[in-house]
Order: structure tokens, then C-alpha cells, then sequence
């Protein structure tokens, strides 16, 4: 489980990140990332966590399917949430083919949008 101050709840949050953000697409997913905005060099100032948010549509399959699409991702971004600059707003929009993905096949297909958007990796 994805520990509760990590978790992208508001709307306008969303929509930041979205919005604002650079995104990166893989067959099952597509990843939006909003780096974040405050400095660390301003004494005083502490770096809010990173926070990631999920959009499962009815297009991935009923309500059984959506729901383990997103434990599953919640599951998977937990552990590279140590990855994604402090601060930064993550979410994580699934497509229609995860619903028939396993396990394997959305880490890597996350593990490659963030490898990207944070950098390392080609386009």
C-alpha cells in the first residue's frame, strides 16, 4: 500500500500534473511527472514528499480489473518512489491492455516511462 502522505488526492493536483508536467508512454501506461518547484538551497524550506495518483478508466476492464490494475501500480510505484525527486507529482494513467498485463509487464512498462522521464533513458 502506497503510505497516505504519498498519495495524489485532489483534483487541481491531477490536473497539475498532467497538465504542466512532462509525460511519457508505454504500451500499457502512460506516465506524467511534474517535477518539483521549490529550491534546497533556501534555508527554512523543506521538500514535500513525492505524491503519485492512478487513473484506471472503464476502458481497462470492470470494476474487479481497475481495482487490480491499481493495487498493482500502487504496489510497483511504492517502491520507486525513492527514485522521483522530492517533491514531484507522479501519476499514472493505465490503458486498456493492462488489464490483461501481469505483474512483469507493468513494472516494466513503468520502470521505462520513469527511466525516461527522469532521464536516463532514450527516446
Amino acid at each position: 500500500m502506497l503510505p497516505t502522505e504519498h498519495r495524489l488526492r485532489r483534483r487541481e493536483d491531477f490536473a497539475t500534473a498532467v497538465r504542466r508536467g512532462r509525460r511519457a508512454g508505454r504500451p500499457l501506461l502512460v506516465v506524467h511527472l511534474r517535477s518539483g518547484a521549490t529550491d534546497p538551497h533556501v534555508p527554512g524550506e523543506t521538500l514535500p514528499p513525492t505524491r503519485a495518483g492512478f487513473v484506471v478508466s472503464k476502458a481497462v476492464g470492470g470494476a474487479v480489473v481497475r481495482n487490480t490494475v491499481k493495487r498493482r501500480l500502487r504496489h510497483l510505484m511504492r517502491d520507486r518512489l525513492a527514485s522521483v525527486p522530492p517533491g514531484s507529482l507522479v501519476v499514472v494513467r493505465a490503458l486498456p491492455g493492462a488489464g490483461d498485463a501481469d505483474h512483469a509487464q507493468l513494472a516494466r512498462d513503468l520502470d521505462a516511462a520513469l527511466q525516461r522521464l527522469l532521464g536516463g533513458g532514450a527516446r
